[in-house]
């Protein structure tokens, strides 16, 4: 889970045969778990047209592969991410561009919500703009304490439209717009007390916290988690009534799985439970 080199651990990594200095985004797989490196530490690793479409590629496949439990999203350098890449915005300022930078943005977010795993952010620096929305869109996030974040869009007379969907979403309105409306910093310990994330720790500590995170996820059925997370965000858009009809449902369905009755037997016989994901 570290920023380290990732030919500290051949086995682990797939790259392209780019060198790793120019490979726009690192994978390692270890287990259950696909570990994406943003790797453009000099541009601030911004979410250029080129990163995204790395990063949708990576997210498209792993959606499919049913052996990964959790998506680890980091990044090396100084900042996690520090957005759209401003230059390359303004270099083609026509219409169709921007809609299909933004098109193609608001997709891959969606495609963090929409996949079966859970997606957590690892976050060693700052997250400004729409590397701030990248954190809201994860279904979890761990940060460094120093760590910082902002929509800092307004400040150079952009208001940040699509960030404000996923940080509306993980803020209370008033606690988001401030956000979205000053473009001000907030500290990690802000952040985790105003729930863009969850857990905050020393930089040295920051491996351990996410470790935690994800061991507690990997060590749930997989059926639960992917159950559990297409539920949660399901229900959210819904009317009370609705929610509970809709739980109601998904609850029936999640109790036919094999790993419940397994979960159930182990429990009561006061043993491990052996998943096998159905």
């Amino acid at each position: 889970m570290s920023n380290s080199n990732p030919e500290s651990s051949p086995k682990s990594t797939t790259t392209s045969p780019i060198e790793a200095a120019q490979t726009l985004l690192i994978t390692e797989h270890s287990d259950q778990v696909v570990t994406l490196t943003l790797n453009q530490p000099k541009q601030f690793n911004a979410l250029s047209i080129d990163v995204l479409a790395a990063l949708q590629t990576e997210l498209d496949t792993i959606a499919k592969d049913s052996g990964v439990q959790v998506v680890v999203i980091q990044a090396n350098g100084k900042a996690f991410c520090a957005g759209h890449n401003l230059k390359e915005m303004r270099a083609t300022p026509d219409r169709a561009f921007q809609d299909a930078l933004f098109n193609q943005c608001s997709q891959m977010m969606l495609t963090i919500n929409q996949m079966p795993q859970v997606v957590i952010a690892k976050v060693q620096g700052i997250a400004t703009a729409a590397g701030c929305q990248l954190v809201a869109a994860c279904d979890l996030a761990v940060a460094a304490d120093t760590a910082k974040f902002a929509t800092s869009g307004i400040n150079v007379g952009l208001f940040c439209s699509t960030p404000a969907v996923a940080v509306s979403r993980n803020l209370s309105r008033k606690k988001a717009f401030e956000m979205l409306i000053t473009g001000e910093f907030i500290d990690a310990q802000t952040a985790m007390q105003q729930g863009l994330i969850n857990r905050v720790a020393s930089a040295e500590q920051l491996d351990d916290t996410l470790q935690n995170l994800v061991d507690a996820i990997v060590s749930k059925s997989p059926v639960a988690v992917t159950t559990g997370k297409q539920m949660f965000y399901q229900q959210l858009e819904m009317s009370l009534p609705d929610a509970y009809d809709f739980a109601r449902e998904v609850m029936v369905e999640n109790m036919m799985a094999d790993d419940v009755a397994e979960g159930i037997d182990a429990f009561i016989a006061k043993r491990p439970a052996v998943w096998t994901g159905r």
